[in-house]
């Protein structure tokens, strides 16, 4: 394969050199450029998640996907993982242990960024827990490394949630009310102080959603809470404030499904659900996930001088999340009970906090428009973990009507919260990026970012050989990205990159200690990419397409020669196609669409099978689809009535890294319609799963979380 993909590369570049070059628009000082969704104009929007030199989706050498509010409201999407179906090559689940599982060109969410306003609590695959998306202003999306912009993690790529702050754009009060299967109410308020230009603005969005899941007993409640203010400081300087409050409250969550097994007592081939357990919750009643979280961030933006501008954000992090579950349901007696085991007390006290500055220049060099951006990334990450854990089993219970249990009156659980390890992660990163135009139609575009990370393993509970009370370890991995994009015209651009990422071997930073580290380095990850981005039908349309492999190589895998030893040799790969488009074909139709497959397998890698060690090498990864895929298209029936209907295909993914036990691919639709009552109110009526398909969002070896069946909501919203 990377014969193949630098066979491609050298194509497309020969072919850029025989094409008559155009040179890419340059202004002075970069700005972002606003986008819709009702407007095809992504490709000269200007994401901050992609890089810190301003540069346009065109101008940036790797596949971007960026999903705004209007999309957003369109989709219905509820959610921040919702909103990921717009994103080709994603798939995700939101099971209450991992509630990030995002899965991205054939890697999890260990090995991914999850954002929060560029801002990563290295925790993703726990603390990403999607967020309601009232507050959400837009979503972007990398594929592949992207460690030179967002540190240790980003090896399938990053995703970064951005959410509303205060602008200058003027005075607004919008309000929604939900009803059906999710109930919401929610207030954004934004205000000038004053009507001269650059003047103060005051925002304030507040958001509940209510509702009971589709599982017995399953109920969620939470509210947001986001405040923020712009001050301008100079004519040149402004300031901004925000704080974001965050509560969660699920009752008695839904950890999954039991698998039915075979007449060895066994869970093979192609996974099987009894009917009549869908919709069933084996959890204690009172069983809960509880997550408050807040946020705050200081944003000074300075324009030091026309082709000069420099920004600084301070931020810290304060969460706390509590589970208190029975977790593991298994069929015994010949699939006719369901055995419950594996209680698990739990809670996360983690903070962080942090100081990033970024200097920009637009500059020339040698007769060429070169643009700098160099800066530093600081923070400081502490987490105290708190875990009571008893296997059990505790009982047998019936299948489609299970006993009610009380998590409090499980043998050997108590409400005692003892600590059991402290991880303390001190992070200094030096950062540079550069563009320059090479000549007229060629750019070179190149990122660098080198990071001193500091971690130290507090054991609060008895010292053993692999847990000892203090460990201690240094890394300092250097990552970046060499990428060149040629103009064939002004609307037409192809690319191709290299990129590198680094992250941890195995688990994360935030929660890792001696047995996952020892004395290993981070992982190493590579990826070659080309592609290519363009407008057709005179700007109706915009299509993309890219081709990558990524490797990975000195992950954690058992020692084949020792089953009892853990060593750092494994290697893991990628290689695939995104294709994505938009379309308006008349005024009144718009189409978008995205097709992906991804062939992701181990390359290297031994795991424990009873008393032997078996390799998986040429095996696929858990939970990585071979093809996701998507198509929405929107009709404006009249001038006030829009109808919508979408497609979304998730393949064949394994749920074992044996790979005995898969799951087929499954489809889901969906239907919207949207009437514009007058001028200020719009009322929405969204089915999700419109066939009722029963499907998994992630499959396990045991258990599978079913996803949603057919539901219904509807809202109305009112803007004045």
């Amino acid at each position: 394969m990377p014969h193949r993909l630098s066979a491609i590369a050298l194509a497309i570049l020969a072919a850029a050199a025989t094409s008559p070059a155009r040179s890419q628009s340059s202004d002075t000082t970069p700005q972002r450029v606003e986008i819709t969704g009702n407007a095809l104009t992504k490709l000269d929007a200007r994401p901050s998640s992609t890089s810190r030199l301003g540069l346009s989706v065109r101008e940036t050498p790797a596949a971007v996907s960026l999903v705004d509010r209007g999309e957003i409201d369109a989709m219905g999407a509820l959610d921040t993982q919702e909103i990921l179906k717009a994103v080709p090559g994603v798939s995700f689940s939101s099971q209450p242990g991992a509630p990030g599982s995002v899965f991205y060109r054939g890697f999890g969410a260990a090995s991914l960024s999850q954002l929060y306003n560029g801002i990563t609590v290295q925790y993703d695959a726990i603390a990403a827990r999607p967020v309601d998306s009232w507050i959400v202003d837009r979503v972007e999306a990398i594929g592949g490394p992207s460690s030179f912009l967002h540190g240790s993690g980003a090896v399938g790529g990053s995703i970064n949630v951005i959410t509303k702050i205060a602008d200058p754009s003027g005075d607004l009060t919008h309000a929604r009310l939900g009803l059906g299967d999710t109930r919401q109410l929610a207030l954004s308020l934004q205000r000038g102080l004053g009507h001269a230009a650059g003047s103060h603005a005051l925002r304030l969005d507040l958001n509940g959603t209510q509702g009971t899941h589709w599982t017995q007993g399953d109920g969620r409640r939470s509210w947001q809470a986001a405040a923020s203010w712009l001050a301008p400081l100079t004519a040149q300087a402004n300031h901004t404030l925000a704080v974001e409050r965050q509560h969660e409250r699920v009752t008695q969550p839904y950890w999954g499904t039991p698998l039915l097994r075979n007449a060895s007592n066994a869970v093979l081939g192609e996974l099987a659900i009894d009917p009549g357990t869908r919709g069933v919750n084996y959890n204690a009643v009172d069983g809960k996930y509880q997550q408050d979280v807040t946020w705050a961030r200081s944003i000074l933006q300075w324009q030091t001088a026309p082709a000069t501008r420099a920004t600084h954000t301070l931020y810290h992090y304060d969460a706390l999340r509590d589970y208190e579950n029975v977790e593991v349901y298994t069929f015994v007696n010949n699939n006719t009970q369901v055995q419950r085991s594996s209680a698990l007390l739990q809670r996360h006290d983690q903070q962080v906090v942090g100081s990033r500055g970024e200097l920009s220049h637009a500059a020339q060099l040698g007769g060429m428009r070169s643009d700098f951006a160099v800066g530093w990334d600081w923070s400081y990450n502490r987490q105290t973990r708190f875990p009571l854990s008893v296997n059990g089993p505790f009982d047998t219970t019936d299948p489609y009507a299970p006993a009610a249990s009380f998590f409090y009156q499980t043998p050997g659980i108590a409400q005692v919260y003892t600590p059991g390890a402290t991880n303390q992660l001190r992070t200094l990163a030096l950062f540079a990026e550069n563009r320059t135009v090479l000549a007229p139609g060629w750019a070179l575009t190149t990122g660098l970012r080198a990071d001193r990370i500091a971690l130290t393993v507090t054991n609060h509970r008895t010292v053993t050989a692999t847990n000892p009370a203090r460990f201690e370890t240094r890394f300092a991995p250097l990552t970046g990205r060499v990428g060149l994009v040629k103009d064939l015209a002004p609307t037409w651009q192809v690319y191709a990159q290299l990129g590198t990422a680094a992250d941890p071997p195995s688990g994360l930073l935030a929660t890792a200690g001696f047995s996952a580290l020892r004395n290993f380095d981070l992982t190493r990850g590579r990826q070659l990419e080309v592609g290519s981005k363009g407008s057709f039908d005179g700007g109706r349309g915009e299509a993309s397409v890219a081709v990558y492999e990524i490797q990975r190589k000195n992950l954690s895998m058992t020692d084949p020669n020792d089953r009892t030893q853990v060593i750092a040799v494994g290697a893991q790969s990628s290689r695939g196609i995104e294709l994505a488009a938009g379309w308006r074909a008349v005024a009144a139709w718009q189409f978008a669409g995205h097709l992906s497959y991804t062939d992701a397998r181990f390359d290297e890698f031994v795991e424990t099978s009873g008393t032997a060690t078996v390799s998986r090498a040429g095996n696929t990864p858990a939970n990585s689809p071979d093809w996701v895929a998507g198509l929405a298209t929107t009709w404006q029936a009249t001038p006030a009535l829009s109808l919508a209907l979408d497609w979304r295909r998730v393949g064949k993914r394994f749920a074992n890294a044996a790979n005995t036990i898969y799951e087929g691919a499954y489809d889901l639709f969906g239907l919207g319609a949207a009437w514009q009552v007058d001028g200020g109110l719009l009322l929405r009526a969204r089915v999700n799963n419109l066939a009722d398909k029963t499907y998994s969002a992630t499959v396990g070896a045991n258990l599978a979380v079913l996803g949603a069946p057919r539901t219904v909501q509807l809202s109305a919203d009112w803007r004045f």
